[in-house]
């Protein structure tokens, strides 16, 4: 653990909900699986990678907010309520809007509370069925190597002052799962690529990864 004190406190969520929100939108039924269609209404966003159709999968990896919030609309204020109620997720502050709550700051977590949820995803003792957590499994797999398998998420509370960047996830080896949830401020977006960064070199250091391989 890095700086004690601040792993201990809450920042907004940003996109890392997504996650949380994975979960929620596959038990509850509002969409099928990670390749399940979410289409396009043709509105033009600032992100162009925003402006097609995207599956669930495309979308999470995308962090496609506009996706989300379509999800969003469908699942409503009561379900999250008690959705984050039953993962013990955060803090949700009161009243909010139930298609910007993660991204207006309503939502906070902490580096250590994103740990505990992350092993409860990971030991699948939250209250969800085995397809739910087959397909969260499935849309957070970013990297898979001889080595190691990588599961994460990105976020950026870009309302904050200053503006939180978030990455949290796990690692699979043959020998372990290792958990990491890391926060640090930003100046812009252009700190965006330390996130991904730091941990890589955190794990390094611990051996958990193994080096890129040196040029020849």
């Amino acid at each position: 653990m890095h700086n004690a004190p601040r792993a201990a406190q809450r920042f907004p969520t940003a996109s890392t909900f997504k996650i949380l929100n994975t979960l929620i939108a596959l038990e509850e039924g509002i969409i099928a699986g990670p390749d399940a269609l979410i289409p396009w209404d043709g509105r033009l966003h600032d992100m162009p990678n925003w402006n097609r159709d995207h599956t669930l999968a495309s979308a999470f990896a995308a962090s496609c907010v506009w996706c989300y919030q379509n999800l969003a609309r469908q699942i409503g204020a009561e379900r999250y309520r008690s959705h984050l109620a039953r993962a013990g997720y955060g803090e949700l502050a009161e009243p909010f809007d139930p298609v910007a709550f993660w991204l207006d700051g309503s939502l906070t977590i902490s580096a250590l509370e994103q740990v505990a949820f992350l092993r409860r995803v990971i030991l699948r003792t939250l209250p969800y069925r085995d397809a739910s957590d087959e397909g969260l499994r499935r849309v957070m797999l970013a990297e898979t190597t001889e080595q190691h398998r990588l599961f994460a998420k990105t976020g950026w509370a870009a309302r904050a002052t200053p503006p939180i960047g978030w990455y949290v996830g796990y690692v699979e080896t043959p020998e372990d799962t290792w958990i990491f949830a890391l926060n640090m401020d930003t100046r812009d977006a252009a700190d965006l690529p330390l996130r991904l960064d730091l941990v890589r070199a955190g794990l390094q250091a611990k051996g958990i990864i193994e080096p890129p391989e040196a040029e020849p």
